[in-house]
């Protein structure tokens, strides 16, 4: 599972893996998410991942969403984004491999009878990879980071 906004990190990952004995799932921005009614992704990008086995998963994200939305709008700090500011304190990067992980859960685009490798970034690209067990939403707290592999200082 990997976070990316135009498909360049997706892409990277796809020349280091085994297509036969690996898949990747690629998660974008949801639509809006710094433009109303954009998405950040553009249809070229989405076609030449899907052209090389890649699903896209375009939604809100586990650790905000209708949480954000609340919080904007009435200034309290919601229990998903306690939960992402506090995964933030070991990196943004380990807050994004939990939050995508749960997301394609949720999808139904991982398996949930293993380990999967999560990466995310701080920023713009890839710094941090995380083995989890996978966990949906409804069940978060069943997920579990079992190694931090690589993240920033």
């Amino acid at each position: 599972v990997i976070a990316t906004t135009t498909g360049m990190s997706a892409l990277e990952l796809h020349k280091h893996i085994d297509p036969e004995k690996e898949r990747i799932v690629a998660i974008s921005h949801h639509v809006g998410f710094r433009e109303k009614g954009v998405d950040p992704m553009t249809a070229e990008q989405r076609e030449s991942l899907r052209a090389h086995g890649i699903h896209v998963l375009t939604t809100g994200h586990a650790l905000s969403g209708v949480g954000r939305g609340i919080s904007n709008k009435f200034g309290y700090l919601s229990p998903q984004e306690l939960m992402a500011a506090t995964l933030r304190m070991f990196g943004q990067g380990v807050k994004v491999t939990v939050e995508i992980t749960i997301m394609a859960a949720d999808a139904g685009l991982i398996p949930m009878t293993g380990d999967v490798m999560a990466i995310g970034g701080t920023g713009k690209g890839a710094d941090t990879a995380c083995v989890l067990t996978p966990a949906h939403s409804n069940h978060v707290f069943e997920m579990h980071i079992k190694e931090l592999v690589c993240k920033p200082l």
